[in-house]
């Protein structure tokens, strides 16, 4: 395998959806490594979960029985949960995975140097075919991959909180990207009935620069005094039809997490993206959205 592009990009109608792998690693048993093996086990694919040690192993597949248990709730489950839940075994050690993992998608916190440790531990312990995947929402997928020895299999596959309904997931591009390997990502999220949207990489993709941008002047604007938050979010649903509007959706991402990626976009793109006071101080007060209990919003 060489790290070159192919020449000639595929067409929008080569892509159709395939099945999904029949084995995959998530590394992260977080609220967004649970959610990407819910729906990958639901389609079939034995999850392999990666975590730190056997108690947050113990807790990634608590999470993922949960979301599970909540998907058969609402009737969005072909199989009992008990039996989808089979297919999801959690690890301690990424060296435990599965020789045949056909994908491995890293979905740890937004720290640059935690995902390069991740992903070059990763790319040592699978098959030289595996793609390895970032579900990133703003980090440089061309310097993540800098530090693998086959960059050319790597792609960002940037996924929606929470994932399960969420119908879209970002497929980052570097130019080392094999177009191949971008072809079969995208199949697989067509697998998992998703919609993907290629984007070439760059600070905050398309997506995370757009929310945040919005997500940072609605905080100033409540920061200003300009209307209280739930007069902000219902002025974009209302009046620009968003789902969820702006300091809700924060808080839904965590006030912590969306810090992070601002203040990387600050320090690649320039002082739009500079993240308000308001923020910084919520984040140090411990108020980081609903899984504090308490954002812009009480959650409790």
């Amino acid at each position: 395998m060489n790290g070159s592009v192919d020449p000639v990009p595929e067409t929008e109608e080569a892509v159709r959806a395939s099945e999904v792998p029949e084995s995959i690693g998530v590394v992260g048993g977080g609220r967004m490594g649970s959610g990407i093996a819910q729906v990958f086990a639901t389609q079939g694919a034995r999850v392999s979960v990666v975590e730190s040690d056997a108690a947050a192993a113990t807790a990634a597949r608590k999470r993922v029985a949960d979301g599970l248990a909540k998907a058969a709730e609402r009737g969005k489950l072909e199989e009992d949960s008990a039996t989808v839940l089979e297919r999801v075994t959690v690890l301690d050690d990424l060296t435990l995975l599965p020789s045949d993992v056909e994908l491995v998608v890293e979905a740890v916190p937004e720290r640059a140097d935690l995902k390069v440790d991740v992903l070059t531990g990763v790319e040592s312990a699978v098959s030289e075919d595996a793609i390895l995947a970032s579900n990133t929402s703003s980090l440089s997928i061309a310097e993540l991959g800098a530090a693998l020895r086959e960059p050319g299999r790597f792609v960002g596959m940037h996924f929606f909180n929470p994932v399960p309904p969420s119908k879209l997931v970002e497929v980052v591009t570097a130019p080392h990207t094999r177009e191949s390997v971008a072809h079969r990502v995208r199949s697989w999220v067509r697998a998992l009935g998703k919609t993907d949207v290629v984007v070439r990489d760059s600070p905050g993709f398309a997506t995370s620069r757009l929310g945040v941008l919005l997500g940072l002047e609605a905080i100033r604007m409540l920061e200003e005094g300009v209307a209280d938050a739930a007069a902000i979010d219902n002025a974009m649903e209302l009046g620009y039809r968003h789902p969820m509007g702006p300091l809700r959706s924060t808080d839904l991402v965590g006030l912590d997490v969306r810090l992070a990626i601002a203040e990387y976009l600050h320090s690649t793109l320039g002082e739009r993206f500079a993240p308000p006071q308001l923020l910084r101080d919520k984040v140090a007060a411990g108020e980081l959205g609903r899984k504090t209990g308490r954002g812009f919003f009480d959650w409790s």
